[in-house]
């Protein structure tokens, strides 16, 4: 009995390995063979750069739109004729509408145009049918506080330019018409008009963008404007928003509010912003089909490197390495393969984000839950494509493994 106690307390325990010996085991059939390790890990890159790069580049146009709506507000409403009960009557808004949205309460700013019978061309040779989709609209002076424009070039129409043959050109027109800066002529209607100015781009009204616009008073006198607005603008304040917009109808046309429509020029941008990322979904989801190819090319190499390597671990099974540490030693190995694909992968959708946001003015911007999920995916992958070539590796008897090699 004490023999038997004595060869059991003399029985030898397998060794505990710890984390540094853990790493420089697992990493040693990495650093014998990086070449095959670049071309395993590379799946995985292009797998996980796919989707940063889908993610944030939608992101960073998601950021942009955000942020012109920040810009422009949200807070516009915009009141057009609609459509008569009886077929065929025209609608036209009531001269005084301007006026009187002026005095719903809560209304800040108030403008106007109204499309003109009119069409403007580069010069009285051009033909007549050749208008390259420009409007001729007659415009309130306050039109470009209400829409929080910008004059590009030259300057805004104001009480003077505006009774006389001046006209004020979207960037969209002038582009089309071959202006390029104030001071040049332009044939509207039946004679020149000089150019004032050129307006920057408006992303809350594109109509505006692709308009000649003249002064209220100057349409009246030259172009026989008859006076009725065929849009008007008005910028609350944020709260009072809803309210203004139930009767807005109503005060534009106190006679027929059902003839008036009241739209919401920035809902396009936030309904824009809010389906952003709608199709990214199917190239986010090549990148994660990039990604299991990748993880099966990882799996791929780890089982050829135990068939490669049954001397190793032949040896060291017979050296007391337990079949726990055999199985650790290849997940490790694994993992830190993946691990190496998923950081380049990081580094390269990052990149391609960041050129595509600088060669579109947007800002640069990369969800902290895209990389930490992309990265964590890549952990996933590696720790289940290693799980068989390990548990391969394990249950190789020693004595088999060194006599086969």
């Amino acid at each position: 009995m004490n023999g038997e106690r004595g060869r059991a307390g003399n029985r030898l325990k397998a060794a505990r390995l710890s984390p540094r010996d853990v790493a420089h085991v697992g990493s040693s059939g990495l650093r014998s063979r990086p070449m095959r390790v670049v071309l395993s890990a590379l799946g995985i890159a292009i797998g996980i750069a796919t989707m940063i790069s889908v993610v944030g580049i939608s992101a960073s146009s998601q950021a942009q739109l955000l942020r012109e709506l920040d810009k422009l507000g949200t807070n516009l409403l915009v009141a057009s004729p609609g459509e008569s009960m009886f077929a065929g009557e025209e609608v036209k808004l009531p001269e005084e509408s301007v006026g009187m949205v002026g005095r719903i309460e809560g209304v800040r700013d108030v403008g106007a145009t109204a499309d003109l019978n009119a069409t403007v061309r580069r010069n009285e040779k051009v033909d007549e049918g050749d208008t390259g989709g420009i409007t001729v609209k007659a415009t309130t002076a306050g039109l470009l506080r209400v829409l929080r424009g910008e004059v590009g070039s030259g300057s805004w129409l104001n009480a003077a330019t505006g009774r006389y043959p001046s006209v004020v050109l979207g960037h969209v027109s002038a582009e089309r018409l071959g202006v390029t800066e104030p001071g040049q002529q332009v044939w509207l209607g039946d004679r020149n008009f000089t150019v004032v100015g050129i307006l920057a781009p408006l992303p809350l009204a594109p109509e505006i963008e692709r308009s000649a616009l003249v002064g209220w008073e100057g349409a009246k006198r030259l172009l026989d404007f008859e006076g009725h607005p065929t849009s008007v603008y008005e910028r609350s304040t944020d709260a009072a928003v809803q309210d203004v917009r139930k009767v807005m109808a109503a005060t534009v046309d106190p006679r027929n509010p059902q003839n008036v429509k009241v739209t919401d020029p920035s809902s396009a941008l936030r309904a824009k912003a809010a389906t952003e990322g709608a199709f990214s979904s199917l190239l986010l989801g090549l990148g994660g089909i990039a990604l299991l190819v990748g993880g099966v090319g990882v799996a791929n190499t780890m089982i050829i490197s135990v068939l490669e390597r049954r001397y190793e671990i032949g040896l060291r099974r017979s050296l007391g390495a337990t079949r726990g540490q055999i199985r650790i030693q290849f997940v490790t190995e694994s993992l830190l393969l993946s691990g190496l694909g998923g950081l380049a992968g990081v580094a390269l959708g990052a990149a391609a984000t960041g050129v595509y946001a600088h060669s579109g003015g947007l800002p640069w911007v990369i969800p902290l839950w895209a990389v930490g999920g992309g990265f964590g995916a890549t952990l996933v992958i590696g720790t289940v494509a290693g799980l068989y070539p390990a548990v391969r590796a394990s249950r190789l008897s020693p004595t088999l493994a060194l006599h086969a090699a």
